[in-house]
Order: structure tokens, then sequence, then C-alpha cells
């Protein structure tokens, strides 16, 4: 593991502009430090209302430089994922109509639109347990969900279960993989790195796309 964090720490091998890797280096020394569940932790709790970065960003090179914690990791993520969820959901039910003009002006970019709000509104009114759980396992935007649940008034109870199963199943998935097999596949990772960061773009952006195309 030291190994590990002594060639993850050695960014001036990487050209300036390759900033993402820069950003992966740096994540990925959390594993040797008493800060990597507290600042998964408060990734987690954030992408789940506000924050558009998610955890999986931070999840997988944690768990991929310590692969013996990947269940600590793992279950930090799940719970400060619902958690968060619930605090969206709160900004739903409590805030929403004092906080949405000013949302839909800044926060647009990362999926918070009248557009994908009025979509999540009907999803639920058909299909309520499942939009939540889709949103939890899948690249769709978990913090529109999350917020347009309050706003919609679904059952909190059932909201709470689909996210503690939804979230918990992908990130368990995640840091898993990486326990299981992290030495191993750690070369590939390393070698098509930016491959990789363009796949996981993608499907962020297909994430919005499927809620723009989806009726």
């Amino acid at each position: 593991m030291n190994r590990l964090a002594n060639e993850s720490v050695r960014s001036d091998d990487v050209v300036w502009w390759h900033w993402h890797r820069r950003l992966y280096d740096w994540v990925i020394h959390f594993a040797n430090t008493r800060h990597g569940v507290t600042a998964l932790f408060i990734l987690s709790f954030a992408e789940s209302s506000f924050f558009p970065v998610p955890p999986d960003v931070l999840l997988a090179p944690l768990a991929l430089g310590s692969p013996r914690r990947w269940v600590r990791f793992a279950l930090a993520c799940s719970i400060a994922s619902v958690l968060g969820g619930v605090l969206g959901y709160g900004i739903g039910v409590f805030l929403w109509e004092a906080i949405a003009a000013w949302v839909f002006a800044h926060l647009g970019p990362i999926g918070l639109t009248p557009e994908n709000f009025a979509k999540f509104q009907d999803w639920y009114a058909r299909y309520d347990f499942w939009v939540v759980f889709t949103c939890g396992f899948t690249p769709l935007p978990y913090k529109v969900c999350t917020i347009s649940a309050g706003i919609a008034r679904i059952s909190f109870p059932g909201f709470l279960v689909a996210s503690a199963l939804s979230r918990s199943a992908r990130f368990f998935l995640v840091a898993g993989l990486m326990g299981w097999k992290g030495e191993a596949i750690r070369p590939v990772i390393e070698k098509y790195f930016n491959w990789f960061s363009l796949a996981f773009v993608a499907l962020l952006i297909g994430g919005f796309l499927v809620i723009k195309w989806v009726h």
C-alpha cells in the first residue's frame, strides 16, 4: 500500500493539462490517511442534494488504494448518501417554494432545471418507489430525484427504503470490485485512465439525456 501511495503522489510525471489525472492522484492518497472516510462521507452527503460530483470518483480510488477496507468505505458512502438524500427530500418539502427561482437560475447545469423537475413529478405519479431506486443505482442525477421526491410528497418511508437499497447496492458493488480485484486491475486503470475518465463523463451526460428524452 505504501508503494501505491508513493506512486500516486508523483504528479510531477503527469502533464499539467491532465487535471483529472492529477485529481485522481490526489484523491487516492487519502487511502493512507485518517481523512479518507471523512472526505468520502462529506462528498457522498453533499452529492445527494446539491454537489455535482458523484462519490464514486473518491470511493473507487480509496478502495483501490486500501482494498481491505472496502466494506468500511462502501458503508460510509452509503450512509452519507442516504442522509444527504433525506436532506434533499427535506429541501423539497420545506424550502422549495422559497429557493426554486434561485436554483433554476444558478444550478441548471447540474440538472436542476424546471423541465427535469416536471418529468420527475410525472414519473412519481406513475412509478414512485422505482424512480428513486433507479436514480440511486444508475447515473441518473440523484439530487434531482431527492428534491423532487420531497416536492411531490411521495411516501417518506418508501423513499428511504428505495434510497438505502439502491445506494448501498451501487456503492458496495463499486467498492467490492475494487477490493476484490484491486491490485489486479490497478495497472489497467493506470494505463487507460484517460479513457475510463471519458467513459465516466459519458455516463453522467447520458443520465441527463435520458431524462430529456424519456416522457
